[in-house]
């Protein structure tokens, strides 16, 4: 009884793991055609070159086989709220396989519009693909994590700057008023030179932050 649970347990999981990876590619069946499209790497992310791909296969009894040259007069257009593009289509070697290359640059949800004829069948359909999402879901360490650590980069420099100035202003006070202007030249050219100390530290920090 036991080894039944979990054959059936096995074949559960196998058929809803099976179904959340077919269901990333959306497929739809209009007359004989059997119309399948999605993106090649998932999950599609903003910014990343990226490949919609197509798979139109003709059904008959005796199996399915792949259209050539499904695309003579049909047109696909990506679409993403009210802006669309007209996709190029390229073949690939395997009969009925196609792709479109391109570069996602918003986060959100695209449909896939095909309309025209495919061998004396008549296309006219929506078909939504998997939402491209932010780079963030994937990119280690996280630009927020990056930010934070300039942030705490910046705040040590400055602290650990006060720290040197309170120093040097102790020194001098500790010396007294004996030599007078020499005492204060020193002190001046002490505080400039921090300053100048300061200000490289933190241009080359703000510079590091800009290139990431």
């Amino acid at each position: 009884m036991q080894k039944i649970s979990i054959l059936l347990l096995f074949l559960l999981l196998s058929v809803v793991l099976g179904f959340s990876t077919a269901s990333a590619h959306k497929t739809v069946n209009i007359d004989n055609l059997a119309i399948e499209v999605g993106w090649q790497q998932e999950p599609p992310l903003v910014g990343f070159m990226n490949v919609i791909t197509f798979v139109i296969n003709e059904k008959a009894p005796d199996g399915n086989s792949g259209v050539k040259n499904a695309f003579k007069n049909l047109v696909a257009t990506i679409k993403f709220g009210g802006l669309t593009k007209t996709l190029d289509i390229d073949s690939e070697p395997q009969a009925g396989h196609y792709n479109a290359k391109i570069i996602p640059a918003s986060k959100g949800s695209y449909t896939v519009l095909l309309k025209g004829d495919i061998n004396g069948v008549m296309v006219n359909t929506e078909i939504p693909v998997e939402d491209v999402e932010d780079q963030s879901i994937l990119a280690f360490p996280s630009k927020q994590g990056s930010s934070e650590q300039d942030t705490g980069a910046i705040k040590n420099t400055m602290s650990g700057l006060q720290n040197e100035v309170g120093e040097l202003k102790a020194k001098i006070s500790g010396i007294g008023t004996a030599k007078g202007s020499d005492v204060q030249n020193a002190y001046n050219f002490g505080i400039l030179g921090l300053s100048l100390g300061a200000a490289g530290v933190i241009l080359a920090l703000v510079a590091m932050i800009k290139r990431k």
